[in-house]
C-alpha cells in the first residue's frame, strides 16, 4: 500500500496542500488537481489508485467528474465536501463514490479512510484464498482472482465498494447479512451514522446492474427486518 498514488482534487489550494502534506507523511505519492477537467487529464496519463475530490469546483464539478471516471475506472473515490445534507451524501454515493467526508475534516481521519479503502481495493480477495476461484449462482458468476462479476457471461462494471459487497454475497449465498454487518465487512469499521442508508444505496445500484427488473430483484433480496441476502439459485 505504500507508494500508492493518490489524486487530490479541490479548487481550494490550502485544502489540497494540507492533504498532500498529510498523505506524503504516510509515504503516498500525491498528485494534485484543482478542477474536474484537470483531474480527468491527469487520470489519463498517471496510474492513480485512489481519488479524493470536492464537489463544488469550476469547469467540471465533482459529481460530473465521478460519472466520467466511472465509465472507465473502478478505483476508490472519496468525496470531501462542505455540502453536509443527507441528500447530498446519498447522491454522491449513488453515482459511484465509495465514501463521503464532510468539511471541515480531520486530515488524520481522511488518511485513515484512505488506508481502509486502499487496503480493500489493492488486496481484495486475499482472505479465504482457499475457496473456489470462481462461483456461479444462476445467471451470475464471480471470479475471485480477477474480482470480476459477470451476468450471463458479460462482465459488469462495478465500483470497488460494489465489488466488495458482491464478493461478500458470492462467498456466502443464501446467508442473511444485516446492513451493519455489510458495512463492517466492506468498509472495515463500525457502522457510521446513516450507514444503513449508505448500504441501501449501494445495493440499489448493484441491482440496477445485475437484475432484469431491479424493482423485483431475482438475486439481491431484502429480508425484512433483518437485512439482505443473495438468493442461492442453481
Amino acid at each position: 500500500m505504500e507508494n500508492a498514488s493518490i489524486l487530490v482534487v479541490d479548487d481550494d489550494k490550502d485544502i489540497v496542500s494540507t492533504l498532500k502534506i498529510q498523505l506524503e507523511k504516510e509515504n503516498f505519492r500525491v498528485f494534485c488537481a484543482y478542477d474536474g477537467e484537470e483531474a480527468l487529464q491527469l487520470l489519463s496519463r498517471e496510474n492513480i489508485h485512489l481519488i479524493l475530490l470536492d464537489i463544488m469546483m469550476p469547469r467540471l464539478d465533482g459529481l460530473s467528474a465521478i460519472i466520467k471516471i466511472r465509465e472507465k475506472l473502478n478505483l476508490p473515490i472519496l468525496i470531501i465536501s462542505a455540502k453536509s445534507e443527507h441528500s447530498d451524501k446519498i447522491l454522491g454515493l449513488s453515482i459511484g463514490a465509495d465514501d463521503y467526508i464532510t468539511k471541515p475534516f480531520d486530515a488524520k481521519e481522511v488518511t485513515a479512510r484512505v488506508k481502509s479503502q486502499l487496503r480493500r481495493y489493492m488486496q481484495l480477495g486475499d482472505v479465504h484464498s482457499d475457496k473456489k476461484d470462481e462461483v456461479r449462482i444462476g445467471r451470475l458468476s464471480y471470479n475471485f482472482s480477477a474480482h470480476v462479476l459477470s451476468v450471463d457471461g458479460e462482465a459488469v462494471k462495478l465500483t470497488s465498494i460494489e465489488t466488495k459487497i458482491m464478493e461478500l454475497f458470492m462467498r456466502h449465498p443464501g446467508h442473511i447479512f444485516s446492513a451493519d454487518k455489510i458495512y463492517d465487512s466492506v468498509w472495515g469499521e463500525p457502522v457510521a451514522m446513516n450507514g444503513e442508508n449508505t448500504v441501501m444505496v449501494h445495493i440499489r445500484r448493484i441491482r440496477e446492474k445485475i437484475e432484469i427488473n431491479p424493482s423485483e430483484p431475482e438475486y439481491l433480496k431484502v429480508v425484512w427486518g433483518i437485512g439482505y441476502k443473495l438468493e442461492n439459485k442453481r
